[in-house]
């Protein structure tokens, strides 16, 4: 084949031919640029589950404070009651100026004073813990004094274990 019969073959082509190297032209329409669905689904679940975080972390902190306090009261009274029974021994709890104190136990047998500074009780409760395995029912009212607003009660019906809850 001739160099006129490559020219001529070139010549028909429909791309123009240059110095050493090929142009590529593509008929394909406009390419459509933009979000598909998904992309824009997975980008909004990551913003809800950011925003979820972001709530949970911006909780409020004196009700955190508070439901610490009682669920810890709970677990002390409890914690009496259980020793009370356990040695025969009559056990009460009293609120005092810094904190509360169990008559009963041997000093330093069990915490005597609240986690939160700002930690009081309405009233000048006294319960009695034991040594019966049934007590009379028996609550203590507690709340911040940052947060007057706020209650919880912290309570039994004397054959249940005490539970805290809030008071709206």
């Amino acid at each position: 084949m001739s160099t006129a019969g490559i020219q001529a073959k070139s010549a028909s082509s429909p791309y123009p031919a240059s110095a050493g190297s090929y142009q590529i032209r593509t008929n394909s329409p406009r390419t459509i640029r933009g979000f598909t669905l998904l992309e824009l689904l997975v980008v909004l679940s990551i913003i809800a589950l950011a925003t979820a975080g972001v709530g949970l972390a911006l909780r409020d902190g004196g009700t955190h404070r508070l439901e610490r306090e009682g669920e810890r009261l709970a677990a002390l009274l409890e914690a009496a009651r259980a020793q009370s029974r356990a040695s025969g021994v009559p056990v009460r709890w009293r609120v005092q100026a810094q904190g509360f104190r169990f008559d009963g136990l041997a000093p330093g047998q069990l915490p005597q004073d609240w986690l939160d500074p700002a930690a009081q009780t309405l009233g000048t409760p006294v319960l009695v813990l034991g040594p019966e395995p049934l007590i009379a029912p028996q609550q203590v009212v507690l709340t911040l004094a940052d947060l007057p607003g706020r209650q919880l009660r912290v309570a039994t019906d004397g054959l249940r274990p005490f539970t805290a809850e809030a008071l709206q």
